[in-house]
């Protein structure tokens, strides 16, 4: 008997239709093949990846920890900011690690979710901190580890989001109507609505992208790779260290840049891998028009994306009760990057780490991270 996918019904026989139209997933070997192809489907290089304009705004010294605010143009849209990060008072070339922030339905901030500037921190992110990252701004702790940390905004956060009022009045209207569900007295909360404005723009955002012949996926992760190049030119980085890591959305963008930027040297990848399959019937709602580039599952499965490179070193953490992903599309993603590790001839290349607990990066997940980073750049 045919499964039944609750958000498909009486079309549930869409899927075994589309396994016998075209076969999705498709196993992707790593190597140039598999990059040139993901590559093709992301379809979006209007540049030479370099930064344009830079500026230093800001410096500070706070906490163990000397940042500078820097500012530049990715050719389009505003300018990005982005905070550096480094040990106080610690001359010399560092490792660099790009520190990506997560999605979380949240775009008002981007680098302020997991980095502490000059500044205190918004009152608006001190639940999801204390949530998603046992409290820590976990980019200002692995500097102090001796890093230097790249936190940049991407396409749609921070100082790259869209302004409210190019967000068309129905959407704006739809999403006052639904964050005022049931609390209908709610007080005013510009952050929130302007969040939940924002999430139903996603959609608008990735139909340009599309008739653009692009996606969201394609942009972020171009911006990305800007910003490693950027770490990379800086006369006080090691060129030859320069990893990343990201929570959920942020954990999609250090995949990407594992697999479409030569420079990383090392990807940590966390809470947010799972076979395609693994995530039919459940919460698809809930995922990012990132997770989907248009095309790609014609020709591979996501952990094929982040294996791509192997035998470059990758951690991907799960999450065993992470509400995003089932443990069986987790296991399966984990066994299918093992099998691409053990085919580049680097079976310990790859570690995955599973945790108790649901969607986050917590301390213990961090720590384990920082260690790997320090065993992978530091030699």
């Amino acid at each position: 008997m045919a499964k039944t996918y609750q958000h498909l019904g009486e079309f549930s026989d869409l899927v075994a239709a589309a396994e016998r139209s075209h076969s999705p997933w498709p196993i992707a070997s790593p190597g140039r093949a598999t990059q040139r192809r993901l590559r093709s489907v992301l379809n979006f290089a209007p540049g030479k990846e370099q930064p344009l304009e830079v500026r230093l705004q800001r410096r500070w010294e706070k906490d163990g920890v000397a940042g500078e605010e820097i500012s530049w143009s990715v050719g389009y849209g505003p300018r990005t900011t982005t905070w550096l990060l480094r040990p106080a008072r610690v001359n010399g070339k560092l490792p660099g690690v790009v520190a990506l922030h997560h999605h979380g339905g949240f775009k008002f901030y981007g680098k302020e979710q997991i980095a502490d500037g000059p500044d205190a921190t918004p009152e608006a992110l001190v639940a999801s901190r204390g949530s998603l990252y046992g409290g820590r701004a976990y980019a200002n702790e692995l500097a102090r580890r001796g890093f230097a940390v790249l936190v940049p905004d991407v396409f749609g956060w921070g100082s790259r989001k869209f302004a409210l009022e190019t967000i068309p009045e129905n959407l704006r209207n739809r999403a006052q109507t639904l964050r005022r569900a049931g609390r209908p007295d709610a007080p005013p909360d510009p952050i929130a609505e302007y969040n939940a404005a924002a999430g139903l723009h996603e959609e608008l955002v990735q139909k340009y992208c599309q008739a653009l012949g692009t996606s969201i996926a394609g942009v972020a992760s171009y911006e990305d790779r800007i910003a490693v190049n950027y770490l990379a030119s800086r006369a006080d980085i090691r060129p030859d260290a320069i990893g990343c890591v990201g929570l959920s959305g942020g954990g999609l963008r250090a995949a990407l840049l594992q697999a479409t930027s030569p420079r990383i040297k090392a990807a940590v990848v966390a809470s947010m891998m799972s076979t395609y399959r693994g995530l039919l019937d459940h919460n698809i709602i809930s995922h990012t028009w990132m997770l989907y580039p248009p095309g790609w599952a014609n020709y591979g499965d996501l952990p094929d994306i982040a294996a791509c490179r192997a035998p470059s070193p990758l951690l991907v953490q799960y999450s065993l009760d992470d509400a995003l992903f089932t443990v069986e599309g987790m296991r399966a993603a984990d066994a299918r990057i093992t099998q691409h590790y053990a085919t580049a001839g680097s079976p310990k290349n790859y570690t995955g780490q599973f945790f108790s607990g649901p969607h986050q990066f917590d301390i213990a997940m961090q720590e384990a991270a920082f260690a790997w980073l320090a065993q992978r750049l530091r030699t």
